[in-house]
């Protein structure tokens, strides 16, 4: 037989014209898959504008009461705040902020991050002028020393975020010059000792652990602790800065840098806390056991902002906490 004829009694290595190349049922689920990647796509785009347009405006104030403070003590509120992260033009936001004030608190604790722009220091600060009337501590986080860069709004959720040495320099100096000219007291790597209302309170707080600039400084001295409330402020909730507040005899820790997750699942259940800090205490109120076994309350604020690069809430509307607290009973 000459090589250039076909063996007829060999199969086909080629399916004919007539015959179909893939199967019937194959295209159905093939245009069924198609299909729901589309309607995937779609979803996927909405939930995202919602996140975008809906979820960082939904701003709340949450109402939480504790029983810390030593007996005979009168009632004492305190309003935190954290995370604001401010660019100019946030017009609802900043109407919000202001109306805060109407809450009459008697003390403000700021746990940082309130920049996310190097034009936003005049906005933010008249946005929290009537706040600035009352007695206030705060502390400085990474995003009021430096400026966001533009990455995936999601890559958070892979690892915790990393300080970058080289990122813009925000005007912090000028933020917070003009906090101590309103008489909030800086509590960066300091303790401080104030009487708020009637009670006297025991301070310290450390510089951003999320970028090692914590340095526990202990409490202050010649108050006795057994009629004061002691108070821990840091900015990121790192296990570390925790446990050496809850070690020291803190009454209650405050910190924010979590945003509550800010794209959460139903229910607000966080997928990250950007730090070493469980999803389970994202945000809102729970407690760290010192060595001795004693539990200390621990406040994360969920946040009021996003950074700049990452303009998305899901499940995690941004707030403000007020936190009232009694007298053990």
């Amino acid at each position: 037989m000459s090589p250039s004829t076909p063996d007829p009694s060999l199969p086909s290595r080629l399916p004919s014209r007539h015959s179909s190349a893939v199967p019937s049922s194959l295209r159905t689920a093939t245009r069924w898959g198609l299909a729901a990647a589309g309607v995937g796509a779609v979803v996927g785009a909405g939930l995202m504008t919602y996140a975008h347009r809906v979820g960082l405006t939904r701003f709340t104030t949450r109402f939480e009461q504790l029983e810390i403070l030593p007996t005979g003590q009168v009632p004492l509120r305190i309003l935190h705040i954290s995370d604001i992260h401010y660019v100019p033009g946030q017009e609802k936001k900043f109407a919000w902020l202001r109306a805060l004030a109407e809450l009459q608190p008697d003390l403000v604790v700021n746990t940082g991050d309130n920049l996310s722009h190097p034009d936003a220091v005049d906005e933010v600060l008249e946005a929290l002028a009537p706040l600035r009337r009352f007695p206030g501590v705060y502390v400085p986080g990474s995003n009021d020393y430096y400026g966001p860069r533009l990455k995936n709004p999601l890559s958070y959720l892979r690892a915790p975020s990393e300080h970058e040495p080289d990122r813009l320099e925000l005007p912090w100096r000028r933020l917070f010059a003009a906090f101590g000219a309103s008489g909030w007291v800086s509590l960066s790597n300091r303790h401080h000792a104030m009487t708020v209302g009637a009670t006297p309170v025991l301070f310290s707080g450390v510089d951003d652990p999320h970028i090692g600039r914590d340095r526990f400084s202990g409490w202050p001295r010649g108050v006795a602790s057994s009629k004061a409330l002691r108070l821990g402020v840091a900015h990121a909730p790192v296990s570390r800065i925790l446990s050496r507040f809850a070690d020291a005899g803190a009454d209650l820790i405050l910190s924010g840098h979590t945003h509550g997750g800010q794209v959460c699942l139903p229910g607000g259940r966080a997928l990250t806390t950007n730090c070493d800090l469980p999803t389970t205490q994202a945000s809102g109120l729970s407690t760290v056991t010192s060595t001795g076994g004693r539990k200390v309350p621990l406040h994360v604020s969920a946040g009021i902002g996003t950074s700049a690069t990452a303009p998305i809430r899901f499940n995690c509307p941004p707030e403000a906490t007020v936190l009232d607290l009694f007298p053990h009973r």
